[in-house]
């Protein structure tokens, strides 16, 4: 059963010049969601640990999201979908206090502070759960979503050699940046 938020939504917010939508993802977005994925330039698709353009890997993505072990802030203008940011919690007991940030933005909302409210949004949803950091995963070519999560202060803890696997077979290295939530205020 999904962990009710005690965070209030939708709520509406400008970013820049467009008035942004933000919601819990629910079972009715399950199209627009593989739609907004398919829409989404090759290179931002490289390096994610869930085929979003496919619909049965968005359908087990739902599931999650209704058991409650995931929650994924959507991000709407204009009746579309332009971002996203989700946070699933780490199932292993002994990993009880991790999640897992994923943010996407669409290429016409970069750089107007759409990543950083959802992630903030993401940040505080994983302090409302509990949670003590939240990890985000990424290849060390992702050079712009590194300086992100920096930025949002995140900071690196690993660096794996020829830990992930692109759709051609070539294999990048992975760098593992944390961030401790226990300090946020909700």
């Amino acid at each position: 059963m999904a962990t009710a938020s005690k965070r209030t939504y939708p709520w509406t917010t400008d970013v820049e010049d467009r008035q942004v939508t933000l919601r819990l993802m629910e079972r009715k977005d399950l199209e627009n969601s593989v739609r907004f994925a398919r829409e989404l330039p090759e290179n931002d698709l490289m390096f994610l640990t869930t085929d979003i353009t496919d619909p049965e890997a968005m359908e087990q993505h739902l599931r999650s999201v209704e058991s409650g072990q995931t929650v994924t802030v959507l991000a709407e203008a204009d009746g579309r979908f332009v971002g996203y940011g989700s946070l699933a919690h780490s199932l292993p007991h002994w990993t009880r206090h991790l999640g897992e940030i994923r943010l996407l933005v669409g290429p016409e909302m970069r750089g107007k502070g759409l990543g950083k409210i959802l992630a903030g949004e993401v940040l505080s949803l994983a302090h409302e759960r509990g949670l003590q950091k939240v990890v985000a995963r990424m290849a060390v070519e992702q050079r712009g979503a590194v300086q992100v999560f920096e930025r949002l202060g995140f900071r690196a803890e690993a660096l794996l050699a020829d830990f992930v696997m692109d759709r051609a077979g070539r294999t990048h290295d992975l760098i593992v940046m944390t961030h401790d939530v226990t300090g946020l205020t909700e």
